[in-house]
């Protein structure tokens, strides 16, 4: 398979990771999703990590690496992304379905609650999930994302998605992946190394491409292109809840951030300096206040 050809020449799964997928239904019939693993497959504290619109599960290795003696870290690449099924219809890229995926994963995993963390994209699934009645959410960390998604930033992102190019090296597909993620903040090489092998997949004839379905791009084109406002889903959230944001965000503006701990769930709020949307928990400094409220009692 092409898959496993790039995964010999970008080097085999780090040690300690798991893959696994499941069965879920769409309209027209079945998909997997998959999703990467980390920690005590048995133990019960299970933490669910959901990337951005975009991104894949392994953006999330170093956060799940860290985690993993305290939770089962739970990747899944939202569908369309990563190793899931692309959907066989482009309408049905949108939040009814990716929360019947999520719901049919924590039914695999076989608990009753779960942690979620949720960037960007994640987070409004998140969202969603935990304003439910009977949410099996029991600690929520939204990334770079509230209930007002901001005009400028959904013009920004929609430049780029479902428009990457075929790249003919990999230099230069880490070159498109450093532009188009500048808003990630002051990463390193190898950080940035990690994000772009993660991201990509050979294709025939030579080359590589990015590992999304560009149709996901014509459900996001439908999004307004003006602010998106979510308040009553934001306060029907009752679990506790942390909010993080890149400091130069075009997506969460700071009045949004701000009102956020003052209604709802009342969340506590972390600022991360030097970043734009969306901090990436690649290092401990952003690591170390996710963790102490995950592990709250």
């Amino acid at each position: 398979m092409v898959l496993e050809g790039l995964r010999s020449l970008f080097g085999m799964d780090p040690p300690g990771m798991r893959r696994a997928s499941v069965r879920c239904a769409n309209p027209l019939g079945l998909h997997r999703i998959a999703w990467t693993e980390w920690g005590d497959e048995d133990n019960p504290d299970v933490l669910v990590c959901v990337h951005g619109l975009t991104r894949n599960a392994r953006d999330f290795d170093d956060l799940a690496r860290a985690l993993a003696s305290e939770f089962r870290v739970v990747c899944p690449d939202v569908a369309g992304r990563g190793r899931s099924d692309w959907l066989p219809n482009p309408a049905f890229y949108a939040l009814p379905q990716y929360v019947s995926d999520m719901i049919v994963l924590i039914a695999r995993l076989g608990v009753e609650h779960v942690h979620w963390l949720g960037t960007s994209l994640g987070g409004l699934i998140g969202m969603l999930l935990a304003a439910q009645k009977d949410s099996p959410i029991s600690r929520l960390v939204l990334n770079d994302v509230g209930p007002v998604l901001s005009a400028a930033a959904i013009t920004r992102i929609g430049e780029y998605v479902g428009r990457a190019p075929r790249f003919a090296d990999y230099a230069e597909a880490e070159a498109y992946i450093r532009q188009i993620s500048a808003p990630f903040g002051p990463l390193n090489d190898a950080q940035w190394r990690h994000l772009t092998e993660s991201s990509l997949r050979g294709v025939d004839g030579g080359g590589y491409e990015i590992i999304y379905d560009p149709a996901i791009a014509m459900a996001f084109a439908a999004t307004p292109a003006a602010n998106v406002e979510l308040w009553p889903l934001y306060d029907a959230i009752r679990c506790p809840t942390l909010v993080v944001r890149g400091a130069e965000s075009d997506l969460l503006a700071r009045d949004t951030f701000d009102t956020m701990a003052q209604r709802g769930p009342r969340a506590k709020l972390l600022e991360i300096a030097g970043v734009g949307h969306a901090p990436m928990l690649l290092d401990e400094q952003q690591i170390a206040p996710v963790r102490a409220f995950l592990m709250e009692n």
